[in-house]
């Protein structure tokens, strides 16, 4: 195996760890969230994996990029690798906003079975696991899920953000955790957005076509070629 090829599988590597922190992440704010607040120690310790984990990315591609020439597609995998660490660095930031929010929220599970925010939080979790999955499948099935369940979240948050914002007017003793509730909610709904970008960039790694800015809906996504 040649150094080029090594660093490469480093590089792979690094990616596999820090998608599997940014779902243990997620996962523990989701817990927070429709549960009980959790002990911040070891959220914080995850937090500071993957911000090591992300100055470790920026290395090893520059290391790649001053040492080699990568052309096609390995190329476009260090591109993309840089910029799919950049996001699951903001997943996990917005994790850590979900639990500091979840702590003051009095009437939580009132709020949260009032309305039906146990299906979003578990949507937001699916989606990370699919993000994650796809690094390591390339499989456009699963980005094709992605993009799907993006609209599915921003749809049912907006709807319940709208409710929750309907219930605080109604009685103001649920605006403090109304309030933070909603910001939640945003948190996980941004965190779902990254998820999408990740795959985004997955799709411009295998086919070398950026789809940033176009509609999914007329890419013929579920055909993704």
């Amino acid at each position: 195996m040649t150094h080029f090829e090594m660093e490469l599988e480093k590089l792979k590597d690094v990616i596999k760890k820090i998608g599997n922190l940014a779902v243990s992440q997620v996962g523990e704010s989701v817990k927070a969230l429709l549960f009980e607040p959790i002990e911040g120690k070891e959220v914080k310790k995850t937090e500071m994996k993957i911000d090591k984990l992300d100055v470790k990315i920026d290395e090893i591609c520059q290391s790649i990029f001053a040492l080699q020439q990568p052309v096609a597609s390995d190329l476009r995998f260090i591109m993309a690798s840089l910029q799919i660490s950049n996001e699951i660095e903001r997943i996990g930031d917005l994790a850590v906003s979900v639990i500091k929010r979840a702590k003051n929220i009095k009437e939580k599970h009132d709020l949260i079975s009032k309305f039906e925010i146990v299906d979003l939080a578990k949507e937001v979790e699916l989606i990370t696991a699919k993000a994650n999955e796809c690094l390591s499948t390339q499989d456009e099935k699963t980005i094709s899920e992605i993009l799907t369940l993006k609209k599915s979240i921003k749809s049912k948050g907006d709807i319940i953000i709208e409710h929750i914002i309907e219930e605080m007017k109604a009685h103001s003793k649920v605006v403090v955790s109304g309030t933070n509730l909603v910001i939640a909610l945003k948190h996980l709904e941004r965190i779902s957005d990254h998820c999408s970008n990740i795959a985004e960039y997955v799709y411009f790694m295998v086919n070398a076509k950026i789809i940033k800015h176009e509609k999914h809906e007329d890419l013929n996504i579920d055909k993704l070629e």
